[in-house]
């Protein structure tokens, strides 16, 4: 005997989720993406934090080992037949202003510089410049429009 139409719709039936379901399963769904967004944010902040803490304090790096680490990152964009590469980029924190100075240009920008980036702007001023590098020091992003981070590029074209 042939189970009647009515009892396959109804067996079928059983699989199908309600609509009250459905809406549970996307509110956690949501719940789960937006937890999982929170978390890496404040990875990121934390991130940003310790990277803030270690380019603000001294490197500790030696002008010969920085000299070393020059030379292969000019070496390797030279292979790449590059006549620039960003060395750092960093938040604009670490400028006295903000970064204002850089951003409009200002003669004497250098002087708002701190912590590693002075260090590697006093590197090139006393190793690269002399032998023919460019420095390009600049407002790389605008998050809300307001500066954010610095890039220094190196070129030597």
């Amino acid at each position: 005997m042939a189970p009647s139409t009515a009892m396959k719709a109804e067996s079928r039936l059983s699989g199908l989720p309600t609509a009250k379901e459905l809406k549970q399963k996307i509110a956690l769904k949501e719940a789960e993406r937006a937890s999982h967004w929170a978390r890496e944010q404040t990875a990121a902040e934390s991130e940003k934090e310790a990277l803030l803490e270690r380019f603000s304090t001294p490197s500790g790096v030696s002008d010969e080992e920085r000299l070393e680490r020059a030379i292969a990152i000019i070496n390797r964009a030279a292979n790449n037949s590059l006549t620039e590469v960003e060395v750092v980029r960093f938040p604009n924190t670490l400028c006295t202003d903000r970064g204002r100075a850089i951003n409009q240009q200002e003669g004497g920008w250098e002087r708002t510089l701190t912590g590693v980036p002075k260090e590697l702007f006093e590197f090139w001023l006393k190793y690269l410049r002399p032998n023919g590098y460019r420095l390009k020091v600049q407002i790389v992003d605008f998050p809300g429009g307001m500066p954010g981070d610095v890039g220094m590029s190196l070129s030597w074209s």
